[in-house]
């Protein structure tokens, strides 16, 4: 069995597949002001019933904030305070970031700046 992605403070420890029933700890640290995001998939039905094909679902906007870096460093040298937590769900831009698929789970690397909001 395949341990599920955990967080160890900022750093994101993800669980890489090695050979049958062995795995590897991977740690994944966000740098400035990059947010680790799982995107939550959207319904793949429509509301009349109709299944829809992978090529016709729409990109997912939608996520929840695993893992947060520093923050933006200022011109005066200090860093600024993220907006975000780990744990929030949020919304961002349909094709911002960077998708990467690690330990078989699909995550998007993006900028503070390309969250539209944060959902509560």
């Amino acid at each position: 069995r395949c341990p599920r992605l955990g967080s160890m403070g900022r750093c994101l420890v993800l669980w890489r597949r090695a050979s049958p029933g062995v795995y590897i700890a991977m740690k994944l640290v966000p740098l400035d002001e990059k947010v680790v995001v799982k995107p939550i998939q959207s319904n793949d039905r429509t509301a009349g019933g109709i299944v829809l094909p992978d090529n016709a679902q729409q990109k997912p906007q939608q996520g929840r904030v695993l893992s947060i870096g520093d923050g933006q460093r200022l011109a005066n040298g200090q860093r600024a305070q993220p907006q975000v937590s780990e744990g929030d769900r949020i919304l961002f831009q349909r094709y911002a970031g960077t998708t990467v698929v690690v330990g078989g789970e699909e995550l998007l690397i993006l900028s503070e700046r390309d969250i539209l909001a944060v959902l509560s």
